[in-house]
């Protein structure tokens, strides 16, 4: 028994090819608006790429542009099927062509769900990428004098100005790494070589943070230096004083950025999806209307359309014994006259 079954007139059947022609030309801009968000957010991730380790992230939005790219090209395909569909003599070259076209239509939408659930679980991965990026340019944010290094300190400094972060987890971080260039270390200052010989690694800690961290809100001016030393400063509270720097990671803030960017992504991947398996229902049934119209003798009569001939029980389980008869088709059995192969 047919699944869905629908009666087409020659009526409806031409307004229902009508309306597939003019939807899959839509279909042809939603695979170029899915190409461009992949693409939007391939720059995205390029434009800091030195804070970001591991690259393999580049998956979702590499993912995004080839199904956006090829969803552009079987549209403009199925736009044309579906507009000779509208002639019985002209489905005639088509008649073959159609089920593989639905099939392959079919995998291509399953991709489509696949990369719009893919940016929804791109945030954990994310997130460990930007960790251990952000980590090593903080530990290079001294090395200007260095080919290769010399651009992470303005780096680093643009993005917690523009972000309104500080450091990678929060501005202790800058506590624990030596962010100033030796170069500008005063050898001859008892203060810089005590400093030096305390630390088991000879470097020069301080308890302050980049000029980058300081909070343009604040009501005093900025306090960089000795942060937890509420002597040092005065009216200073060290626990109290939030407004003085930036107290957001830089991590949790690009987290942030990028997870809304894939959060709108994925909406609208997802809608796309659901466009396109409308889309295919209704070439389904254009399919199976024009099919059966073929077995009958007037161009002009009523056919019936369906989503599956038989059952869906029906449907899998010959499909099952197809995909089994094509194993057993290439078996070889030995013989006095040689090899045979069974298809």
């Amino acid at each position: 028994m047919a699944v869905l079954k629908v009666k087409f007139t020659k009526t409806k059947r031409d307004k229902l090819a009508q309306i597939l022609w003019i939807l899959n030309w839509f279909s042809v801009i939603s695979g170029a608006v899915v190409f461009s968000l992949g693409l939007f957010l391939k720059i995205e991730i390029r434009k800091r790429k030195e804070l970001i380790a591991k690259w393999d992230i580049n998956s979702v939005p590499n993912t995004l542009i080839s199904i956006g790219a090829i969803v552009c090209m079987i549209n403009f395909f199925g736009g044309k099927i579906c507009y000779d569909c509208t002639d019985a003599n002209k489905f005639n070259r088509w008649k073959l062509i159609m089920l593989p076209y639905i099939v392959c239509t079919l995998c291509f939408t399953f991709c489509i769900f696949v990369g719009a659930i893919m940016c929804y679980t791109m945030r954990n991965e994310l997130e460990e990428s930007l960790y251990l990026g952000l980590g090593n340019a903080i530990k290079f944010y001294k090395d200007t004098d260095i080919p290769g290094r010399c651009f992470l300190k303005r780096t680093i400094d643009t993005l917690q100005i523009r972000f309104q972060c500080c450091g990678n987890n929060d501005f202790r971080d800058w506590f624990e790494i030596q962010w100033v260039s030796p170069r500008y270390l005063d050898m001859t200052s008892e203060d810089v070589l005590d400093r030096l010989k305390s630390n088991i690694d000879g470097k020069f800690l301080v308890d302050g943070v980049p000029f980058s961290c300081c909070n343009p809100n604040s009501p005093r001016p900025c306090i960089q230096y000795q942060l937890t030393n509420n002597t040092a400063h005065y009216s200073y509270e060290f626990m109290t004083e939030e407004l003085n720097i930036w107290m957001k990671g830089c991590r949790e803030a690009l987290l942030d950025y990028y997870t809304d960017i894939m959060r709108s992504i994925g909406i609208t991947t997802f809608v796309v999806w659901v466009f396109e398996l409308l889309v295919l229902l209704g070439v389904r049934y254009l399919q199976t209307s024009m099919r059966n119209l073929l077995l009958q003798a007037d161009p002009l009569c009523d056919s019936d359309g369906w989503l599956f001939e038989n059952s869906f029980v029906e449907t899998a389980m010959w499909n099952i014994n197809k995909i089994k008869h094509l194993g057993k088709g290439n078996q070889i059995s030995s013989g006095s006259s040689g090899p045979e192969i069974y298809f």
